[in-house]
């Protein structure tokens, strides 16, 4: 039976550490920085600080999907390498990422039929991914079949749970989350969206607070609404260059709820290129994908 590893991409968000103590293989998102283009690697090549300090600077990146020739040579390798794959994809519809990696499979698969490739389109997007992809490999290492744990990602995608909110309502402009209209209105009225990913995987605006204490506070509410099993479960915290108020939500929910873990990193380049310096995302596990 071939060796069995779970591929990723860079949008899961994951810190450094987890990637290289797991030895995960990955394929990074191009983001377009400071007339550069650079292959997202977890902070390594191009720091968060930096990338933060110049967007807020005025600097406006933009990103490229993972084209179909970059998983083409990924599937061959770990093919050659005698691997079963399972590719965790960035949601898509979010990304076309999922599609590129889709046509690279039949490629490969017209020139190795023997090639086992599985690709799943998480429906996530940043540290929801990074969930999924950290209990798939927590099964792996405890030795579960390819079986196993495509059934556990497909079983608990409906309940990997978003909430997030941003600091800076233009950055949403510019994906064409929000009109400009509504964007500068809510500059003006020091209004904090509130978002979560549905079940398709696409970004909604559930809520508007004022003020970013009141945006906070809305994601711990979610958080108690919606949760399952805590004492259980690791929470996972991503955020725009902002530690301090990240810190601050995961204290609230360390102090109500005796959870394993809380897990914090950096937004790469790749989500935070669209949700600007100051978004705080939040992910667990729990009933549904409900607002």
């Amino acid at each position: 039976m071939k060796n069995l590893t779970i591929l990723v991409d860079s949008s899961c968000d994951l810190p450094l550490q987890f990637i290289k103590d797991n030895n995960v293989p990955y394929l990074g998102i191009a983001v377009n920085f400071k007339g550069s283009e650079y292959f997202e690697d977890f902070g390594q090549t191009l720091s968060y600080k930096e990338f933060y300090d110049e967007v807020r600077k005025g600097e406006m990146p933009s990103t490229s999907q993972i084209n179909s020739y970059r998983f083409e040579e990924m599937f061959r390798k770990l093919h050659k390498e005698g691997k079963s794959i399972i590719y965790l994809a960035f949601s898509s519809a979010l990304s076309g990422t999922y599609n590129s990696a889709l046509i690279a499979k039949e490629e490969v698969m017209n020139e190795f039929p023997d090639a086992d490739i599985t690709i799943i389109d998480t429906k996530a997007a940043s540290m929801g991914v990074g969930l999924i992809v950290y209990h798939a490999y927590e099964l792996l290492n405890k030795g579960a079949s390819k079986e196993e744990i495509i059934r556990w990602v497909e079983d608990n995608i409906p309940h990997t749970i978003h909430f997030f909110t941003v600091d800076d309502l233009n950055h949403l402009k510019r994906g064409g989350r929000v009109s400009a209209t509504s964007a500068a209105l809510g500059t003006l009225l020091a209004i904090k969206p509130v978002l979560h990913v549905n079940d398709s995987g696409q970004l909604i605006n559930i809520a508007k607070a004022k003020g970013r204490k009141k945006a906070i506070k809305e994601l711990f509410e979610n958080f108690e609404k919606h949760v399952v099993n805590p004492e259980g479960q690791v929470v996972f915290i991503s955020h725009g260059d902002c530690l301090e108020e990240t810190e601050t939500l995961a204290n609230m929910i360390k102090e109500k709820y005796k959870v394993k873990d809380v897990i914090l990193n950096h937004i790469g380049p790749a989500v935070g290129s669209h949700s600007g310096p100051g978004a705080i995302a939040l992910f667990f596990l729990g009933d549904n994908r409900q607002p």
